[in-house]
């Protein structure tokens, strides 16, 4: 079978797979599909293969940990400035952060980085139940949106390989 349409079965049939996962929640893990779909796409973007895999979780990980710093100094450091402006302020730091730290290979993938940051930006101003963004729990925002990253990555390692074996011979 050609390769295109083996990694279309492969994505359609998958995506079903993790969208039912997430939304039926039976994991008990609380996965954020669009965060799944996120990494699902970070992981082809980031070249595929055990290295794309890799370079995705630690990137988007990376990105929900600075992010997740930007909320939390959002949230408990304001001095008197518009909350519009210290907002920005958050933000701006934290994506100096991701650029600048880019420069160690292991943070090298700036977009994948970029997309984790904006993730747990995601969650916390969808979900009522981000509030405590230093949350450690498995049910907390940080675990929650790393954890539907890490599923994501895993779905598009999944895809990449059941796309190569439909397409063989």
């Amino acid at each position: 079978m050609p390769k295109l349409l083996g990694l279309t079965i492969s994505i359609g049939v998958l995506a079903a797979v993790a969208t039912w996962l997430a939304v039926s929640n039976i994991t008990g893990l609380g996965l954020q599909i669009w965060a799944v779909f996120i990494a699902w796409a970070c992981f082809f973007q980031c070249g595929g293969g055990e290295r794309g895999f890799v370079t995705t979780v630690i990137a988007t990980a990376f990105g929900v940990l600075i992010g997740a710093a930007a909320l939390y100094l959002n949230g408990n450091f304001n001095p008197g400035v518009a909350d519009a402006v210290w907002a920005g302020i958050a933000v701006g730091i934290g994506a100096a952060v991701i650029v600048l730290a880019s420069s160690i290979p292991l943070f090298a993938a700036i977009p994948a980085s970029v997309l984790g940051f904006a993730s747990i930006a995601a969650y916390a101003l969808l979900s009522s139940g981000a509030n405590d963004i230093t949350s450690v729990a498995l049910d907390g925002p940080i675990l929650t949106v790393i954890l539907s990253l890490i599923v994501g990555a895993v779905f598009g390692y999944v895809s990449e390989k059941l796309a190569g074996i439909l397409s063989a011979g």
